[in-house]
């Protein structure tokens, strides 16, 4: 894929930005948390130097196409993060990710923001099929993915060790049509 240049979407109480070299604490403090990292892939950051070691890899991933990461500023502060990764431009395919700062729980800022991201990646780089990997016993994230017409497409069992932890994980998936549709 080329290079992303830099572009914001806007949408009515959340501006989606790219990462910028001023977001390493913010992102630290986001991905430090033991409960919002509860059902992800791997276990509370505890280094802030984690922060920086993202930043690198999703400037370079802008630079070289690979991924597509979104800040979520509300009212200028970053709640959280949406990326697009694993493209696969053969069969128009990415998987998509997302990080929800725990006091911005609850408010539908992520049912707000996802809709700008797929229409982008739908619209914009020609994807016609989109994945997510979610935890099983993270309902809300299912809940969302379902509201935006995501499919769950089976289980992985046992797929990840996260603090000692084996997790298994729901897979969904989302075609251009059915987003269309919706």
């Amino acid at each position: 894929m080329p290079f992303f240049a830099p572009f914001t979407l806007q949408c009515e109480r959340v501006r989606l930005r790219f990462l910028r070299a001023g977001d390493a604490t913010a992102l630290f403090r986001l991905f430090s948390d033991p409960e919002a990292m509860r059902y992800w892939s791997s276990a509370a950051w505890t280094d802030p130097a984690r922060a920086d070691a993202l930043l690198d890899r999703c400037l370079a991933g802008y630079a070289d196409g690979s991924v597509l990461t979104f800040v979520l500023e509300v009212g200028g502060d970053l709640a959280g993060t949406v990326t697009l990764r694993s493209f696969d431009a053969a069969n128009r395919r990415c998987e998509i990710g997302y990080m929800l700062a725990r006091p911005h729980w609850g408010q539908g800022l992520m049912q707000e923001a996802m809709p700008a991201v797929l229409a982008h990646a739908f619209d914009e780089l020609d994807m016609h099929r989109i994945e997510a990997d979610v935890d099983p016993r993270n309902t809300a994230s299912g809940r969302l993915l379902t509201r935006l017409g995501f499919r769950h497409e089976g289980c992985l069992r046992e797929r990840w060790f996260v603090n000692g932890e084996v997790c298994d994980s729901d897979y969904y998936g989302l075609l251009r049509r059915d987003w269309q549709e919706r």
